[in-house]
C-alpha cells in the first residue's frame, strides 16, 4: 500500500518501543525520535496532477514489522456507513521490488508496505482476496492491533462491521446482538444496527 500525499513521520517507524519500530502518543515521543522521524523524510514538491494547491509530499517507507491495523469507512447508499479493518504488519520489500512498485505510482508520496494477517477463508482467505474485498484503494493506518476495540465502537456507534479478521473470542459487543442470531455473527451485526438504528442523527 502506499498513500498519496503527505503522512504522518510518524508512521516511518523511526521510534522505538523495547527496541522495536513504533508509533508513540505525542507525549512520549523524545527529541531523537522526532530528529530521527525528521531526518528518514524527503520534501518532494506535490505532484500537482493530484495536488493543485502544491506544497509537498513526506516521502519515507515505513519501519517493519510494526503491528497496524487498517481500517475504511465506506458509505453505502440505501445502508449507510459500514466498517471494514485489517489487523496485520508493516513489512520490508527486496529494495529491487519496492523500487519497481514505488515508481509504478509516484515516487514522491510516503511508502508504507501493508501484509494482513490471514485466515485462510473468507475475506482473508490471501492478500489478493483482502484488497478485492476492501471498499477501495485507501485505508487509515493506526499503530498496534485495535480492531477489538473498533469492533465494540462501531457496535456502540450502530456501524455494522462488514470484514475483519478479528478473533471472534476478542470481540465484545452488546449484550442484546446475541437475539439477532449466533450462528452467523456479521449478519446478525447488520440485523442489530438495523433494529436500533443510529445512535447519532436521530430525529
Amino acid at each position: 500500500m502506499i498513500n498519496s500525499g503527505s503522512a504522518a513521520l510518524d508512521a516511518s517507524g523511526k521510534m522505538k518501543k523495547n527496541g522495536r519500530p513504533a508509533m508513540k502518543p505525542f507525549w512520549e515521543i523524545t527529541e531523537p525520535e522526532a530528529k530521527a522521524c525528521l531526518e528518514a523524510t524527503t520534501w518532494y514538491p506535490g505532484n500537482t496532477e493530484y495536488f493543485r494547491g502544491g506544497g509537498y509530499s513526506s516521502k519515507f517507507v515505513t519501519e517493519a514489522e510494526m503491528p497496524v491495523t487498517m481500517s475504511r469507512l465506506n458509505i453505502v447508499d440505501g445502508l449507510g456507513p459500514v466498517l471494514q479493518l485489517a489487523e496485520g504488519y508493516t513489512i520490508h520489500l527486496p529494495k529491487d521490488v519496492h523500487q519497481v512498485l514505488d515508481e509504478r505510482t509516484d515516487v514522491t508520496w510516503p511508502t508504507t508496505w501493508f501484509a494482513p494477517r490471514l485466515t485462510g477463508e473468507g475475506a482473508f482467505k490471501d492478500v489478493y482476496t483482502v484488497m478485492n474485498n476492501w471498499g477501495a484503494n485507501h485505508g487509515a493506518i493506526s499503530y498496534g492491533h485495535i480492531g477489538k476495540h473498533l469492533i465494540t465502537l462501531a457496535s456502540m456507534l450502530r456501524i455494522p462491521v462488514c470484514m475483519h479478521n478479528v478473533d471472534e473470542d476478542d470481540i465484545f459487543r452488546p449484550s442484546a446482538w446475541q437475539a439477532f442470531g449466533k450462528a452467523d455473527l456479521e449478519s446478525a451485526d447488520y440485523r442489530a444496527c438495523a433494529a436500533y438504528g443510529p445512535l447519532y442523527g436521530k430525529k
